[in-house]
């Protein structure tokens, strides 16, 4: 497996060892050890998502603060562009982001740890993302951040006009009015 840093430190993009022939391929998507080791930490995790979105649909910036889920994602169709924002007030990196391009050719996944808000957008004409939570979707405790928020200035790729968003997404909040970590 290869590990790549970021300028967030605990946001590790981690890209695994794909062995292919004319019949097709093979990679083991996740290790325990592995992850343990190309990260530094130690989880559980406790549930698998999948979602498949057209392009332009925008997603995040989700977080759940009561119950903090750390996420490794990935993309098995298509290809997406992945934020992940460092949401912890005593943090040195508070309301930075990275973004990555996560995609079915890169096999690229991105970790993104408990205190991280997490977005992303679809390039391609579909895509499926998938991935794994250290705690359970709690929608009691679920917060969202505008994507487009001017503090954050997240740098996007060309979006379309209007972006595809939820009525969740269309309501989020500033990062100067959001809850957030402590």
């Amino acid at each position: 497996m290869k590990v790549e840093q970021t300028s967030l430190p605990e946001v590790v993009i981690l890209t695994p060892k794909v062995f292919g022939d004319a019949r097709g391929f093979f990679m083991e998507s996740f290790n325990q050890q592995a992850f343990e080791q190309a990260t530094g930490c130690k989880r559980e995790f406790v549930q698998d998502n999948h979602s498949r979105s057209r392009q332009g649909v925008l997603r995040g910036i989700h977080y759940q603060l009561e119950q903090p889920q750390g996420k490794l994602v990935r993309v098995t169709h298509g290809s997406v562009w992945d934020v992940a924002v460092d949401l912890r007030r005593s943090s040195p990196h508070f309301g930075q982001w990275v973004g990555v391009e996560l995609s079915t050719e890169n096999n690229r996944q991105l970790w993104v740890p408990e205190g991280f808000g997490h977005a992303f957008v679809v390039l391609s004409e579909t895509a499926d993302f998938l991935y794994k939570t250290t705690d359970y979707y709690h929608p009691q405790s679920e917060h969202c951040i505008r994507f487009d928020d001017p503090e954050l200035g997240i740098e996007w790729p060309e979006l379309p006009v209007p972006v595809a968003l939820s009525e969740k997404d269309k309501t989020g909040a500033a990062l100067g009015e959001a809850e957030v970590f402590s």
